[in-house]
């Protein structure tokens, strides 16, 4: 190998979830482009889901470090088990349906937590690894965020080895959707700023996945930025059989602000207003669903249709996204959602079922459905497109000519971004 690098993640197997299938997909690949990673990870994490047939991917000759971690989210248990595992997973009730126990764990959560639960595995992990750079270097250290505490080991190391640093941003920082439920006090909100500041104008290369994000980084740092998305794998499925019902499929989790009120009155009156397409429509979602979808779905007379078949494992979900006849993507209606392009996104590409996603106008989810030919997106105010739109794919299912067109996918293979990664190590 000719060059090795210490990849520094919260997220690993078991660990279910997008987070996880990044880093794991990277360094399944990066041993072909002559890199050898080696992974830092917590001994005893506190996972909200857990994925075990992720486990079957790890390569066995990757060294593995792990460290014991503090988790506050298991003493948050001993009062509240479900808020705790909830807003462990994003999940995160509207301000006016929140109890005082949620209103109380999202203040201390936000404020004596900063920037998250995991803060406190920072200082015994730069003990840890120092200790460990020191006996085995390394040509450079890699951290992924979120949690964005990890930053701060890259962030320390940086300044005590001056050793080559990344920072993976797999999401953004303060402009996260999230960070406006916690609560944050505004000398939190500094102290925040204050963090990010320091990381994006410490490291000596920033990897973001969306063109926003990075666009929102050019006006804090100088530093490189370079945009590096998620993408698809090679994913052996066996036989496939498409459903016989015109079954419109969300593969993840619905958030109580991720609740598309347009899409469900437009299913409402498609149903009401067409026999054939009531007969022949199902709902599927695949992940944790929020109560206040489900009233809201209640509302508009869509339970009979609904099925929720809760969290699945990756290769299961990969097998509902073939099968289904429409893959809905849905994102919040807000400018703090552009920059959210869902790991799901390049898999529902690959998947040869049309695309009908619902977000802000701008977004880079937007731009890649165009320019692959994937689907179509439509924002909030679009009622009659996307009522017409889904009755065309209606048609299309019923004269068996419902199909996807996709173009210049290759680039988002797993394979090829891990190809440009290396290059930056």
């Amino acid at each position: 190998m000719d060059k090795t690098v210490l990849i520094v993640s919260y997220y690993w197997p078991p660990a279910g979830g997008p987070g996880v299938q990044r880093w794991l997909k990277f360094v399944k690949y990066l041993p072909e482009f002559n890199v050898k990673p080696i992974v830092y990870i917590p001994d005893n994490p506190n996972y909200p889901i857990i994925d075990e047939s992720l486990s079957q991917e790890q390569l066995k000759e990757v060294t593995i470090l792990k460290q014991p971690i503090k988790e506050p989210y298991k003493l948050a248990a001993l009062f509240s088990k479900s808020k705790s595992k909830t807003i462990s997973k994003g999940i995160i009730s509207e301000n006016t349906q929140q109890s005082v126990i949620e209103k109380l764990m999202l203040f201390v959560r936000g404020n004596f937590f900063i920037p998250d639960a995991r803060i406190s595995w920072v200082k015994p992990s730069v003990k840890y690894l120092k200790a460990y750079l020191v006996k085995h270097p390394v040509d450079a250290i890699i951290t992924t965020g979120p949690p964005h505490s990890l930053h701060l080991i890259g962030l320390q190391l940086k300044s005590s080895l001056n050793i080559k640093w990344l920072a993976d941003f797999r999401d953004p920082w303060t402009t996260i959707g999230y960070h406006k439920a916690l609560k944050l006090t505004e000398e939190s909100k500094r102290k925040h700023k204050s963090l990010e500041n320091k990381v994006l104008n410490s490291a000596d290369d920033i990897l973001v996945t969306s063109q926003v994000t990075k666009k929102e980084f050019e006006s804090i740092t100088t530093r490189p930025i370079h945009v590096i998305t998620n993408g698809y794998d090679t994913e052996q499925s066996g036989t496939i059989i498409r459903d016989e019902q015109f079954t419109l499929s969300h593969i993840g989790s619905l958030l109580s602000k991720r609740n598309p009120k347009m899409l469900w009155r437009v299913l409402q009156d498609l149903i009401n207003s067409h026999d054939d397409f009531a007969s022949d429509f199902k709902l599927h979602i695949v992940g944790s669903v929020s109560q206040e979808v489900v009233n809201t779905l209640e509302k508009f007379n869509l339970l009979a249709y609904y099925k929720n078949f809760g969290y699945v494992s990756h290769k299961e979900a990969i097998v509902f996204q073939k099968q289904s006849q429409l893959l809905l993507l849905i994102e919040i209606d807000s400018p703090d959602t552009q920059c959210i392009i869902p790991g799901k996104l390049f898999e529902y590409m690959v998947s040869n079922r049309p695309i009908l996603a619902l977000g802000p106008e701008g977004s880079d989810v937007e731009r890649i459905i165009k320019e692959t030919n994937t689907g179509n997106y439509f924002y909030y105010n679009d009622y009659d497109a996307l009522k017409d739109q889904i009755y065309t794919h209606y048609k299309a299912f019923k004269g068996g000519r419902l199909e996807s067109f996709p173009i210049g996918l290759q680039q988002y293979s797993r394979k090829s971004l891990t190809a440009t990664l290396a290059k930056l190590v």
